[in-house]
């Protein structure tokens, strides 16, 4: 049975009652995105509220936090509470779709770890399928939020599989969308590509590419990858 919390150095994420656990998609984005300059932050299906607390951790922005699954929305709204920054996080239960449409707020970054799988056969569960299947968050509503919400500077910063995020590039460019940062994730160094992160912008500029190892090997993280979430894990506090 996984472990019904996970603490962090400065927070603790209780996921019991979430169909999607702490994982390490989500700490790889919330320890890379740029959080520079930021005052304003919408985390789309926060899940947990993994992102949302780490981006609250690594800023000082006011955070939005929007999500779906109202069993996700309570545990995740118990989090920000016992965090140190919950006068900061406002979280929303409904569809992206729907605040899309009548918010009024814009904002300098929107982040998501969202669901990627498609045309697969769907969970028992209602909760997880929201979690894993895009059905509820496709990309194009995604790049309809950004393109919506974001500043004129705004980023997007999103983490997908390697094949999804081939197709999510190229239907972000559909929206005017372009990659200013790039990081590929390999499980280790021999390893195909697993993962990829991406911030975009409307500001078209050369796109920065770099490239990580998770471990370098069984069980044995890799320097590049302790240095990266140094601030967040326990076993890399000093």
């Amino acid at each position: 049975m996984p472990n019904p919390y996970f603490h962090f150095q400065q927070f603790s994420i209780f996921q019991e009652r979430c169909a999607m656990k702490v994982g390490t998609d989500g700490v790889l984005l919330g320890a890379w995105v740029d959080t520079t300059s930021t005052r304003r932050i919408l985390d789309v299906g926060t899940g947990t509220g993994l992102l949302t607390l780490m981006l609250a951790q690594r800023s000082p922005a006011q955070i939005d936090a929007i999500e779906i699954d109202a069993i996700a929305y309570d545990q995740a709204k118990e989090n920000i509470q016992r965090s140190p920054w919950a006068e900061r996080i406002q979280i929303h239960l409904g569809a992206i779709q729907d605040y899309t449409s009548s918010c009024l707020e814009r904002y300098d970054l929107i982040v998501s770890n969202p669901p990627f799988f498609e045309n697969a056969s769907k969970a028992n569960k209602h909760s997880r399928t929201l979690a894993r299947h895009n059905d509820f968050l496709p990309p194009v509503d995604l790049l309809r939020t950004a393109a919506r919400l974001l500043k004129e500077d705004g980023r997007l910063a999103i983490i997908y599989p390697t094949e999804a995020a081939h197709s999510f590039q190229a239907k972000a460019e559909a929206f005017n969308f372009f990659c200013n940062r790039k990081l590929c994730v390999k499980t280790t160094p021999k390893s195909p590509i697993k993962r990829i992160l991406f911030e975009l912008s409307q500001r078209q500029s050369d796109c920065r590419e770099d490239a990580i190892a998770i471990e370098v090997a069984k069980h044995v993280y890799s320097e590049e990858y302790h240095a990266l979430t140094k601030d967040f894990y326990l076993r890399n506090s000093s």
